[in-house]
């Protein structure tokens, strides 16, 4: 069997320290601007469209799965990452692409939050509407009900980012080994300090068997 090789492409909502990436802010203007215009440009659609290095191929995805659909979510050009209120974060360094989602207009989305928006926005295009549920800490649902619309959808999440969080979560999910991790896992720890990031795309290398250390 062969070694099974992790392309480094995550989603996650945080907020990244601060570092020196040539990235200047302007505070009476609201702007961010780059040295470098080009480095700031996404030239891929897709997570799918993204190459993969030499000697390398992606894991093969189910028909309709969440890692198929995950695979087709779209990438904004622009890589630049906003806060919910408009202004972009301190670190720019740490993103390869931006997923083409909001993020609102309250401080709700974070991490877990991101988590629970990327499956209820697979499910919803699914139409698996029963499916979309989550629990908070103390174990109480909150399903999605008709209507069965988009605008709908976003007004429960917002519920739902207000109530849940890592330490629900957490509990919600079912404990894989990592050697079987897939699109779509989610590497979490669950707390009130949490954290939780989500495995958007997998790839293999070609002709390994063994993976071998000194």
């Amino acid at each position: 069997m062969h070694s099974k090789i992790l392309i480094v492409f995550i989603a996650f909502t945080s907020i990244a320290c601060n570092a020196d990436t040539g990235y200047v802010f302007n505070a009476k203007s609201n702007e961010l601007s780059f040295a470098n215009s080009k480095a700031n440009f996404n030239p891929y659609p897709s997570i799918a469209a993204i190459p993969l290095p030499a000697g390398f191929k992606r894991l093969s995805t189910a028909t309709n799965s969440f890692a198929e659909w995950l695979l087709h979510v779209k990438l904004k050009k622009d890589k630049t990452v906003y806060l919910y209120d408009g202004t972009p974060k301190i670190n720019q360094a740490a993103q390869f692409a931006v997923l083409d989602i909001s993020t609102g207009n309250k401080n709700l989305q974070q991490c877990a939050d991101a988590v629970m928006r990327l499956r209820a926005e697979y499910l919803f295009a699914t139409q698996q509407f029963n499916d979309i549920i989550f629990y908070d800490n103390e174990h109480t649902a909150y399903p999605f009900t008709a209507p069965f619309t988009k605008d709908h959808l976003h007004q429960y999440l917002q519920t739902v980012f207000g109530m849940c969080g890592t330490a629900s979560l957490a509990k919600q999910l079912h404990s894989v080994n990592i050697k079987d991790i897939q699109p779509g896992d989610v590497l979490i720890r669950g707390g009130f300090r949490g954290h939780a990031v989500m495995v958007m795309d997998m790839a293999e290398v070609f002709g390994v068997d063994e993976l071998k250390r000194w």
